[in-house]
């Protein structure tokens, strides 16, 4: 390193030419090359010049995807004269990928650091991009801190391109002249991304994932056109914080509309943390000395003990392909341009220990236009991103659903009901041969259904949150708990008789309907997950009448709020959407409640007696005060 004195006196010194720097540089050298949109390109294409001098130089960075100088090296060299080193966590399943796995070093982003400061990789250059230094000699690493800052205070010679329009951001983001043993001065734009193209299922898994976030979230989010959206469909929250790994032009957009605020993260509040950003020169201008965003090494960014102490923490990452058990395989996308996956699941973990944290996975249900589907019965010849045993939460454009806690074949039947309609029967089949569902189970139509998710609807009863939705597979078991601790007084108002079992079979009709001749709205109380079902109403179509039979049940503790009557506006607005006359109930006399119900909807209630029973009904094309 270079020697200490007044840092304006050695600053004239230590300039060079980019071609005197990079003649520095040995062979058999390890180099580090600067990251992301922080790579010094002047550099980089200076050294790409030189390879063919450069015997056996071995080029350290994260691994990317995108078309930047550092991919002439590699282009322009053999195997004898280098050798790129790259970190990453993905499965490297895509074929651009699958050519240069063997330089693919699997490591969390937070344990790089560690490995360049214990030495155990020594690095003998780092080649790194910095801002003009202030008065008092400090050269910010700008918009890419994560591992390069350790790889430059680690190297034993360090090159810096001084970029004047490299945004100087604060945070632990800064390398004194001091600390630099060469300068070289070269002003160019830096690495941009463009928009990804928008995508119709990118914006339903989007609105999906809406739904979990609650104000006063802490944020973090990968790269790619889902996470694009998820951004969009949040410009309706409230006093959100971030901590994420990238910084990107969405995250800038929610702050400047007022949505991201910092103000409740209960940990580092009031500044946006991030280790690296990626996107528009119009962000890396907002970056630029805004006291409100602070850049920091990945191994403060990523570590999980860090990430948990923020409040209400949720971590937002694509999968790329999950298997009925739970497994994910990722991938850096051809739109990422550059890697998040190997911070993935530091945050996953991170996320899932926070108090009220949620770790989602937003994994689109196809690709090539429909043709594959990326749940699939189990992942072979691909490596395992997350393991089985971290999924919490994960959102296709068919809904959501949380794995934690779930045994094999509730997990097998979670997956199924959020995959593509198109491929759930093969995926039941598989299951069963598999050994994740039992041989007697039938496949019933809800599986070829598509979920209905503009019925769902929360609610405050009696102060406590409720939503009311149709209900999905994974309801079985709590819809048998429901049923089972009803009062013996409400069973026989529901089944007409009083009985002590509720065979699975029979629930399995209630929690798999094909959501138009039957129907089953759910309503539910506590963690999603994990809620208890506090209310059940459902009908089945009678065609000869052409009139859905319907019935309910209302948990104690909630009768008297209302809920019956919630659950049959639901059904009455999915009757009639679904092209159905009216509705018809079985009744006994005795059952006051139900009457009532009827009573209260804006037709006209026939009641007629049919031996012990009362039969109500009434038609939506004869609304109160019509003529008979």
């Amino acid at each position: 390193m270079a020697k200490v004195g007044y840092w304006a006196d050695s600053y004239p010194e230590k300039k060079r030419t980019a071609s005197q720097a990079v003649e520095m540089i040995r062979p058999g050298q390890r180099v580090f090359i600067g990251s992301s949109s922080g790579e010094p390109q002047h550099l980089v294409r200076v050294l790409s010049e030189e390879a063919e001098r450069l015997v056996d130089i071995e080029i350290v960075r994260l691994l990317s995807l995108e078309r930047t100088p550092l991919t002439l090296i590699a282009n322009k060299s053999g195997d004898q004269a280098l050798n790129i080193r790259a970190f990453y966590a993905g499965s490297a399943k895509p074929s651009g990928l699958a050519r240069n796995s063997r330089f693919i070093t699997p490591l969390n982003l937070s344990a790089v650091p560690r490995l360049f400061k214990s030495r155990r990789l020594p690095i003998q250059v780092a080649l790194i991009q910095v801002c003009p230094p202030d008065d008092f000699g400090w050269m910010s690493l700008g918009v890419s801190v994560d591992i390069t800052l350790a790889a430059a205070q680690s190297a034993d010679l360090v090159i810096a391109q001084v970029n004047t329009k490299m945004p100087r951001v604060l945070g632990r983001s800064f390398v004194h002249v001091d600390d630099v043993d060469v300068i070289v001065e070269y002003d160019e734009d830096l690495l941009t991304v463009d928009q990804p193209a928008e995508s119709e299922s990118a914006n339903m898994i989007a609105r999906n994932v809406a739904r979990l976030i609650d104000d006063g979230s802490t944020i973090q989010i990968g790269m790619g056109t889902t996470p694009q959206a998820v951004m969009l469909a949040l410009s309706e929250k409230n006093d959100l914080g971030v901590h994420t790994q990238y910084l990107t032009d969405e995250i800038m957009h929610l702050v400047s509309r007022g949505v991201i605020t910092n103000r409740k993260k209960g940990f580092n509040e009031g500044k946006l943390v991030a280790s690296t950003a990626i996107g528009s020169s119009g962000l890396y201008e907002f970056m630029h000395d805004n006291p409100a965003i602070e850049l920091h090494p990945s191994d403060y960014v990523g570590d999980p003990a860090v990430i948990c102490r923020h409040n209400k923490m949720v971590s937002m990452n694509v999968a790329m392909t999950m298997d009925l058990s739970g497994q994910v395989a990722a991938d850096a996308l051809p739109l990422n341009l550059f890697s998040g996956v190997t911070g993935m699941l530091d945050f996953v973990r991170g996320a899932a220990q926070a108090e009220g944290g949620k770790s989602i996975l937003l994994l689109p249900s196809t690709s090539r236009g429909g043709k594959v589907s990326h749940i699939v019965p189990i992942l072979e010849h691909t490596a395992v991103v997350i393991p089985r045993s971290d999924v919490y939460y994960v959102v296709t454009e068919y809904g959501a659903v949380n794995l934690f806690g779930k045994n094999l074949q509730e997990r097998a039947m979670a997956m199924i009901s959020i995959a593509h309609p198109g491929y759930r029967e093969t995926l039941f089949r598989a299951a069963q041969k598999m050994g994740l569902l039992a041989q007697n189970r039938s496949l019933n139509e809800s599986l070829q259904g598509v979920y209905p998710v503009h019925l769902e609807q929360t609610l405050k009863i009696g102060g406590e949150e409720v939503t009311l939705r149709p209900a999905k597979p994974v309801d079985e078991r709590r819809l048998q708990e429901h049923f089972y601790n009803l009062d013996e007084e409400d069973v026989v108002s529901r089944f007409l008789h009083a009985r002590s079992r509720f065979n699975r079979e029979e629930i399995a009709d209630l929690s798999q309907t094909d959501y138009i001749k039957d129907l089953t709205m759910v309503a539910l109380v506590g963690e999603f997950g994990f809620s208890r079902v506090v209310g059940v109403g459902e009908y089945v179509l009678d065609p000869a009448k052409d009139l859905a039979e319907v019935a309910f049940s209302v948990s104690s503790d909630f009768q008297g709020k209302g809920l019956g009557k919630m659950l049959m506006k639901k059904l009455c607005q999915a009757a009639r959407e679904n092209g159905i006359a009216g509705l018809i109930a079985y009744i006994s006399p005795r059952n006051t409640a139900m009457v009532r119900l009827f009573n209260s909807l804006p037709y006209r209630v026939q009641t007629l007696y049919d031996g012990d029973l009362l039969e109500l009904s009434c038609r939506f094309d004869e609304p109160i005060g019509s003529s008979s």
